[in-house]
């Protein structure tokens, strides 16, 4: 087996030592290129890169989620081919790494490697969906290229939340979930439309859902992770599905609380829900669209504002070795 490993030198919990080690048990069992990125989209270069080749068989991103969102839109440049495109292999390397966990592989660089390798020799793979978004023709957004993300993306109050960290980040700020907390109590406290959502999601064949002042789109469940809590925005969410969508119509102080509360106690069995809570399950097709610019993440990357995108549910879109 060839194999391409994509290497983030910046991974938050992973050392240049841990990375050679993990570079050596890999290259025992295949043959290995490993090449460390050195700007922001050079992961999605190589993977593309790969795709575009004859004779590679596995792509492994060593890296957060951010990395393996890159290289996922790199192998997928020209859309999912089961037959042809290479697999891919996740080692989790970031703060995070909600979509190497939702496979199930451990939270550690080493134990993951191990997973890796044990799954490359018993030749065990899953086929998962992606979520697919775009900006939406007619609108002032629909220039905007599609992008893939392998397990949430967010219009409105998380992904202000991402934003704030990323700045923090840049500003030499470890990425803790305690900076987590804290931007998310700052993002409260500067949104201007807590009491008034301007969002509406429309689906085709359906009555539009109106006035929705946060929504998170999950291709996965858990949605994301505080320490090593899982939160559950979406319990029905899955890889196997389309997308689902949390929305809550009113951010006020109680309505935070309450919410806040659902999500941090969630489960595999509930999430967040009442009065001002929308949850829609096994979505296919649907637009978000906003009286104002709002900020937009996918897979916890921010990617500036946008007015309007649409969302498509890619079942069986990639290959992963589990």
């Amino acid at each position: 087996m060839r194999a391409l490993l994509v290497v983030n030198p910046a991974a938050t919990t992973t050392s240049a030592r841990t990375r050679d080690v993990l570079i050596h048990a890999l290259a025992s069992e295949m043959k290995l290129e490993a090449v460390t990125t050195e700007y922001r989209g050079h992961a999605r270069d190589l993977g593309r890169r790969a795709a575009d080749s004859d004779d590679i068989d596995l792509v492994v991103a060593l890296g957060g989620d951010g990395t393996v969102n890159e290289v996922v839109n790199g192998l997928l440049h020209h859309g999912p081919d089961l037959d042809r495109l290479p697999c891919l292999a996740v080692v989790p390397g970031g703060s995070t790494n909600v979509f190497a966990r939702a496979l199930g592989l451990p939270n550690d660089a080493v134990e993951a490697t191990g997973a890796i390798l044990d799954a490359l020799a018993n030749r065990t793979e899953r086929t998962v969906g992606l979520g697919l978004a775009a900006g939406t023709p007619g609108t002032e957004d629909e220039s905007v290229p599609e992008r893939w993300f392998t397990f949430c993306a967010g219009l409105g109050f998380d992904a202000g939340v991402v934003g704030r960290v990323e700045q923090q980040r840049e500003r030499g700020k470890r990425s803790t979930h305690a900076l987590y907390v804290r931007q998310v109590v700052r993002q409260f406290l500067d949104e201007p439309h807590r009491r008034q959502g301007v969002m509406t999601l429309e689906t085709p064949g359906q009555e539009p859902v109106t006035d929705l002042a946060l929504s998170i789109i999950s291709n996965t469940a858990p949605w994301s992770y505080l320490g090593n809590r899982p939160l559950y925005a979406s319990p029905k969410a899955t890889f196997d599905t389309g997308l689902d969508v949390l929305g809550l119509k009113r951010l006020s102080t109680p309505a935070v609380a309450r919410y806040g509360t659902q999500l941090l106690t969630s489960s595999p069995e509930k999430g967040p829900s009442g009065k001002h809570a929308v949850s829609l399950h096994d979505l296919t097709d649907f637009t978000l669209h906003s009286k104002v610019p709002l900020p937009f993440q996918m897979d916890g990357d921010h990617l500036g504002v946008r007015t309007s995108v649409t969302f498509t549910g890619v079942r069986r879109a990639l290959r992963v070795i589990v």
